[in-house]
């Protein structure tokens, strides 16, 4: 078998082309074939670690590992392997160059719709040295609660792969998804830094701190210098499984209002506000100043990837909506019942 066949012959190719043009690094395995050898990575890979795509397709991860990675990493990763499932690492790992790069894992297996285990993906982080030594002290608790919710998470992200592959093409797409995997990341930061005022020991989250980090980091990505972003956020704590969805539905909220709001002006308002009512509801409100929705349209709308994907995680969360709109701007309120691991 040709360890080098065309990306088009795996499943769900529109899905795995769009992962190419992706920021965020990711890699295929294929276990079927002996030794689990890399039938994929993305041009961010080669940018992380320095290794060309055909110099790492054909051989096992374990090749990007050196004299001082940590052997139990190694069994971690090994056992995920053999049990068939997730797991998240900060293993130490080395470029082409030689040099040792601290390397956040996220590993999860992809099973086809017959039930059979196809690949393994792994999404990877580069860890700068600060986050590196915030890495050497989370405790082996942090850890297996992380491990606990790697599962359900990547398990969205490749649902969303999946979803964006069969209804767009291109940057736009690649964009797209990787905001969605990059929210979710954000919130792995969190929970593993334990200086952050997000992450919990109990493993739940300060949602207000990881709210207020991923609109920061929406609009430094998707926000035009003449658009202001206010933000006023309460102390509100939940579960990592709610952030997560959370924190997706925030994120497809801010950046179409970033991307479409103020079309034709070269300034404008974004007003985002999350209060907490009691220990179990919190409301969140995205206000803007711009031109208001298109006539005969509905938020969240049906027609777009970013709808479709909102419609069901607000369904999840079991949200109530309420969205005002006109010529002066667009008001979308959310109420969100909200529970921590203790409940």
């Amino acid at each position: 078998m040709d360890l080098a066949k065309d990306i088009k012959e795996l499943p769900d190719s529109e899905a795995f082309q769009i992962l190419a043009e992706s920021p965020i690094s990711m890699v295929l395995t294929d276990p079927g074939i002996e030794d689990n050898p890399i039938v994929y990575v993305n041009r961010a890979f080669e940018r992380v670690t320095g290794y060309s795509a055909s110099a790492a397709v054909g051989r096992n991860c374990r090749f990007l590992q050196g004299a001082e990675t940590d052997p139990e990493d190694v069994r971690r990763i090994q056992q995920a392997l053999a049990d068939k499932t997730e797991t998240t690492v900060d293993i130490l790992n080395y470029g082409a160059d030689g040099a040792p790069f601290l390397n956040r894992l996220l590993l999860s297996p992809i099973y086809d719709r017959d039930g059979n285990l196809r690949h393994f993906l792994g999404i990877q982080k580069r860890l700068t040295e600060t986050e590196a030594q915030n890495s050497v002290n989370v405790t082996q608790h942090t850890i297996r609660e992380l491990k606990h919710r790697v599962k359900n998470h990547l398990a969205m992200i490749v649902s969303m792969i999946r979803l964006q592959g069969r209804s767009a093409s291109g940057v736009e797409a690649a964009s797209s998804l990787a905001r969605r995997v990059e929210s979710l990341q954000l919130l792995y930061d969190e929970l593993s830094d334990p200086s952050s005022g997000a992450g919990k020991r109990d493993g739940n989250v300060s949602l207000g701190a990881y709210i207020s980090r991923l609109v920061n980091t929406t609009a430094h990505l998707d926000g035009r210098a003449g658009v202001r972003v206010n933000m006023d956020v309460d102390d509100a704590t939940c579960n990592s499984e709610q952030a997560a969805k959370i924190g997706l539905v925030v994120s497809e909220i801010v950046t179409n209002a970033l991307q479409h709001a103020f079309e034709g002006r070269e300034e404008g308002l974004l007003d985002v506000r999350m209060t907490a009512q009691g220990d179990d509801i919190v409301e969140i409100v995205v206000a803007d100043d711009g031109v208001g929705l298109p006539e005969d349209t509905s938020w969240p709308s049906r027609e777009s990837v970013g709808g479709r994907v909102v419609t069901g995680l607000l369904q999840e969360l079991r949200a109530e909506r309420d969205v005002t709109s006109g010529p002066n701007g667009t008001t979308i309120r959310l109420k969100i019942p909200v529970t921590t691991e203790d409940d």
